[in-house]
């Protein structure tokens, strides 16, 4: 860990994200504290945690950025048959804490979601709940006769959603997830954050980190002095 910054508990400042290693991909830097006035710090920089339990806290800015523009969502026909079926049911915040543990679950479903998510540790799962308490952090939720069955959370800093994890127990559930968050509740650019095939095939992009601070910048009308 030499060779990354590390944030002291007194002085929470992120070196420049041009810093971050390249191997890693992104990595920037390292602290003990993990809380949520210092997840909405780093987001309003192109920066997120990620990390495991036994680790410190790791923070990211990979270069390049993955993200949804609404307008390029991609729905095929197969897809817009879904949406017309009325399968789904959309809800927003009603089980926020669900959502996540869903994400935590291993899984290798057919929707980008094949890692496990044992990176939401007891710590991130305390915080983005009391993000959401805050109602900055927010659950997606896609249910099928009163089931939950997909999903995704993330936090909301002006008209950017900045994606943490999604999950999908029944195909298409978190893509119609992702379809109510861009083009029904808001057109909400989306912060992806890596690439992933998934992604891709859902009209996501990778852009250069700098336009993806800019954007920030521009979008996130979101302030906070901690």
């Amino acid at each position: 860990m030499s060779q990354i910054s590390w944030l002291e508990d007194n002085n929470f400042i992120f070196p420049d994200v041009n810093s971050a290693l390249t191997e890693p991909d992104g990595l920037l830097a390292a602290s003990e504290t993990l809380t949520p006035e210092l997840v909405i710090y780093a987001y309003q920089q192109g920066i997120f945690p990620w990390y495991s339990d036994g680790q410190p806290v790791l923070w990211w800015s990979p270069e390049p950025r993955c993200v949804l523009f609404p307008k390029k969502f991609h729905i095929s026909r197969s897809f817009k048959r879904t949406i017309n079926s009325g399968l789904f049911e959309i809800r927003t915040d009603t089980s926020f804490r669900q959502v996540m543990l869903a994400c935590a679950q291993p899984r290798n479903d057919k929707e980008g979601a094949s890692e496990s998510g044992t990176w939401i540790t007891d710590a991130m799962l305390h915080v983005y709940c009391e993000l959401h308490d805050r109602g900055i952090a927010h659950s997606i939720e896609c249910w099928h006769e009163d089931e939950l069955v997909g999903g995704m959370y993330g936090l909301v800093l002006g008209d950017i959603f900045f994606g943490e994890s999604m999950f999908s127990k029944m195909k298409d559930a978190s893509k119609t997830a992702m379809y109510h968050l861009c083009t029904v509740i808001k057109p909400y650019m989306v912060d992806a954050q890596v690439y992933s095939p998934h992604l891709e095939s859902l009209g996501a992009e990778e852009i250069r980190r700098q336009d993806f601070i800019e954007l920030i910048a521009a979008r996130s009308n979101f302030s906070l002095n901690i």
